[in-house]
């Protein structure tokens, strides 16, 4: 006997806010009746920490402070123990996202040591000879919006190859000038990164200029921290040998669940960077790193 089981959020875009009611139906559709012991739902909200395989063995308090944090567990019946009739069957819930205890709800959030994430689970007890059924699904929870205005803050910047700081050999690198900004490093999470960047001279051809995405993750404790930059993006603004003097447009969208607004916690901290990328013909990388805030206003 063949039983689907599904949850629907009124929302479409499963995002709320702290103080709000997720509400929604549990779906089963069955082609009989089926016998049950009681229908349950489980909201969870939890932070997992996880070390990279060069932290690990580093410090021994680490494996206390990367326990999961859990930020939110809360349990409702929908239904008590009974026969559900054969067709489709839809229960409708309600459930207040409060956080547990003095707890904050941290943004949802999927990186690589840093996975801030929550659930809902839908579990259907029945008999014995009966396998329970069981069923997750993800939604979003964002941060309240900041309501002090935001400050621009516009970065200039010029490479040549006097201002590249890891080069051993500087008198053998080729000449450049290139120059550039971005509108602004405090960044609005819903809203492109934007600014500009010009050639002004290079005597090795160029092969591509690009823009990168860091995510800077910080797990720990007193005792240590494992600081962890890994990519999330990478978009190529210019290919080839463009045009010295030419404004090449600086246009990037910060996706959502791989970013959140810059956090910083006692245990975890996540924050963002963009390196503008400029790749040379005879593939020397020249890299200028700008560090990023972001928000939610």
């Amino acid at each position: 006997m063949s039983i689907h089981l599904d949850i629907r959020l009124k929302r479409a875009n499963k995002v709320y806010y702290e103080g709000e009611v997720l509400a929604g139906v549990v779906v089963l559709v069955s082609k009989d009746a089926v016998q049950h012991q009681g229908i349950s739902l489980t909201m969870e909200g939890i932070v997992n920490l996880h070390l990279s395989s060069k932290s690990v063995g580093v410090f021994e308090a680490f494996y206390n402070s990367v326990k999961p944090i859990q930020l939110i567990s809360s349990n409702i019946e929908v239904a008590k123990a009974g026969k559900i009739p054969g067709g489709k069957t839809e229960i409708p819930f309600e459930f207040p996202l409060h956080s547990k205890g003095n707890k904050v709800l941290y943004e949802t959030y999927h990186g690589v040591f840093v996975n801030i994430q929550y659930t809902m689970r839908c579990d259907v007890r029945r008999s014995l000879l009966a396998k329970d059924l069981s069923r997750t699904s993800e939604f979003m929870v964002h941060c309240q919006p900041q309501k002090a205005k935001l400050v621009p803050t516009a970065v200039d910047f010029t490479i040549t190859p006097e201002t590249l700081q890891n080069t051993h050999e500087r008198s053998l690198l080729p000449r450049f000038l290139i120059r550039g900004h971005l509108d602004s490093t405090n960044c609005v999470i819903s809203e492109p990164l934007t600014g500009e960047v010009v050639v002004e001279n290079s005597q090795v051809p160029i092969k591509s200029i690009e823009l990168q995405l860091v995510r800077v993750e910080t797990c720990g404790c007193a005792e240590g921290y494992a600081r962890d930059a890994t990519e999330i993006q990478n978009i190529q603004i210019a290919e080839g040998d463009v045009c010295h003097g030419l404004s090449i447009p600086i246009h990037m969208v910060f996706p959502r669940l791989f970013t959140c607004p810059t956090l910083e916690t006692t245990n975890f901290k996540v924050e963002f960077e963009v390196n503008v990328v400029i790749v040379l013909h005879d593939d020397h990388l020249i890299t200028e790193n700008f560090p990023l805030k972001l928000c939610r206003i």
